[in-house]
């Protein structure tokens, strides 16, 4: 790893360091919050944070607002970036902003030639869990969360990996990619057309079918530019009803889908990860 920025904030360290990924063959970049007091004496759970689209590892550190309660919790937060990069990773050919660079999805892709580098699936659940503690003060215990994009990739992976993750939320998540123009570009350029592959990577689809058992909590504006079109909440309603499982999804009047909403409802989320860490 090299590190390539450090900040004091509250009493902790905000840190970012670059590194060279075997997942997505490339150098990928995270950030990493550790609170104070964090120590090989004594370790801190971890929440991994999954942006959107056209973002990278800053914007929830800088804009979030949740460093203060993490650190007055004990809780560490990861923020890897939204994609592969650098030289040889393909982009869109058209240099649309919601596929290729910053747009990673959160899935192996197996189509050429993005089944190279794009495998942010595998680097999230796998490859950075098992780097981050390795090299830092924190313990095993994980929780995931995610906003928009990023709220897709966090509700999958939280579902599909209940025994590596203690607790699961998004804000404005893309809820049901196979049935979205965001998620239908997506899942068909990276996984291809045969939308029985895309299932795995579709939290609506993964909550009806009961392949999981963690609580999920997920936050929802009502103004939300994207709202009807391409996040489609009601979905994960829809689905949570058939599997009786239990889905608080709490819309706000007046929201939209920027970082104002999220930092206004973020520590909301991290008091309701900090409860299955123990913490509270």
């Amino acid at each position: 790893m090299e590190l390539i920025g450090e900040n004091r904030a509250f009493g902790g360290r905000h840190l970012r360091y670059t590194h060279k990924a075997e997942s997505t063959q490339c150098d990928m970049t995270f950030a990493i919050f550790l609170p104070p007091f964090a120590s090989k004496e004594k370790p801190v759970p971890v929440l991994y944070w999954l942006s959107g689209l056209t973002c990278t590892d800053q914007n929830f550190m800088q804009k979030a607002g949740a460093m203060k309660l993490a650190a007055e919790l004990g809780m560490a937060i990861v923020a890897p970036d939204t994609s592969p990069r650098g030289e040889g990773v393909p982009d869109d050919e058209e240099g649309a902003y919601d596929f290729g660079l910053g747009a990673g999805f959160y899935v192996d892709a197996t189509q050429a030639p993005w089944n190279k580098h794009y495998k942010m699936y595998s680097y999230i659940v796998d490859e950075l869990p098992a780097l981050i503690e390795s090299e830092f003060p924190v313990t095993k215990e994980r929780a995931i969360s995610g906003h928009s994009m990023g709220g897709h990739g966090a509700l999958v992976i939280g579902m599909r990996n209940p025994n590596k993750f203690v607790s699961v939320s998004a804000f404005s998540p893309i809820s049901n990619p196979s049935d979205c123009p965001w998620g239908q570009k997506a899942l068909g350029r990276y996984l291809g057309d045969d939308e029985a592959t895309w299932k795995d990577y579709d939290a609506s689809l993964l909550l009806a079918s009961k392949t999981h058992s963690v609580l999920l909590l997920v936050e929802q504006g009502t103004k939300d530019e994207f709202l009807h079109e391409q996040l489609k909440p009601q979905s994960l309603v829809h689905a949570a009803q058939q599997s009786d499982t239990q889905l608080t999804l709490n819309m706000h009047e007046g929201y939209d889908h920027s970082y104002f909403f999220i930092a206004s409802f973020i520590e909301e989320h991290l008091e309701f990860h900090a409860g299955h860490m123990g913490l509270i």
